[in-house]
């Protein structure tokens, strides 16, 4: 099927800049190449991720992958060819994953905002047969930070955490981690008043609203506290004697843990049973799915930093 195709339709931008000003349609892009431990990828969904805005404004420039780029990290779809060394996956298997291994380090040219993209096998999962194409392509880059972070901090069972940002990408997937996969005895998480309900329903104990409560001030603390916001100084008063920060905003502070996400299918692998059975679910912004043809509002409106849960584009042609 694939190989009568070689051109496709994508979102690509050929400068950096602003979404508006630089990412345009372009219908006429070459199919990827796929490499021997690669398969090709019909894409249904794709998820934006402020590292994708962050991106197109130039902020990695200097390892990012040569321009014109169709930005894209996190995508779902259906294998419509494979590399000669690829074991898990044949041709109609449904798929999904965050492309990139390295994320600062030579991004895929054609990430997920196009018709077809081209994934190495170990970034890449079966889809849960219960969730959307939708619902999938909004997990792979959060809820793997997510679970990378808790692994590195130590986190286990009986264990109690401050998830700073709880309604982000990755917060809402911290706070049910921790609660339903890694047996948390207590969970808080900060987010602003509107979301608090959220926090709840994903398992929160203490949701506070950052609007009227500083986090730092309260008489409880935690063994972990994991910063999604970029608050790592003020996170160090809330973690308990001996307790680790876990940070996803550089450059942190010592001795909290700051590490940037390394993609691994076999992560999401792992947490198929939790997705299946419900007790870890996808949360997708009220906004979302947007059409393909708004991938520019969709970046201009996770360029505002008030997106709840995740942005997700579907259906893609």
């Amino acid at each position: 099927m694939a190989d009568s195709i070689t051109t496709i339709k994508a979102w690509t931008y050929s400068e950096y800049g602003n979404a508006v000003d630089v990412l345009k349609f372009d219908p006429n892009v070459a199919l990827p190449y796929v490499k021997d431990d690669q398969v090709l990828i019909k894409v249904a969904a794709a998820s934006l991720n402020p590292i994708d805005y962050k991106r197109l404004n130039g902020a990695f420039k200097a390892s990012d992958s040569p321009l014109p780029t169709a930005p894209g990290y996190d995508v779902s779809g259906v294998v419509v060819k494979v590399g000669s060394e690829v074991k898990k996956f044949k041709v109609g298997d449904e798929v999904y994953g965050d492309i990139n291994e390295k994320a600062l380090e030579y991004p895929k040219v054609i990430g997920s905002l196009a018709e077809y993209t081209a994934a190495e096998e170990i970034v890449l999962a079966h889809k849960p047969k219960n969730l959307s194409f939708a619902e999938a392509a909004s997990l792979p880059l959060a809820i793997e930070t997510a679970y990378e972070g808790l692994e590195r901090s130590g986190f286990s069972d009986g264990k109690s955490i401050l998830v700073l940002g709880g309604a982000g990408g990755v917060g809402t997937h911290i706070i049910q981690l921790a609660k339903h996969v890694f047996g948390a005895s207590r969970v808080a998480a900060t987010s602003s008043t509107k979301k608090l309900e959220l926090l709840r329903e994903l398992g929160a104990d203490l949701p506070i609203d950052y609007t009227k409560e500083n986090f730092e001030e309260l008489a409880e603390k935690f063994d972990v506290v994991f910063d999604t916001v970029g608050e790592t100084e003020k996170a160090f008063k809330a973690v308990k004697e001996g307790g680790k920060v876990v940070t996803i905003v550089p450059p942190g502070i010592p001795p909290a843990i700051v590490f940037i996400l390394t993609s691994n299918g076999a992560i999401l692998e792992k947490l198929k049973p939790y997705l299946e059975s419900g007790k870890v679910k996808a949360v997708l912004d009220p906004k979302s799915p947007f059409p393909f043809s708004q991938a520019v509002e969709a970046f201009s409106y996770l360029e505002t930093g008030r997106v709840t849960g995740k942005l997700v584009i579907h259906p893609i042609p």
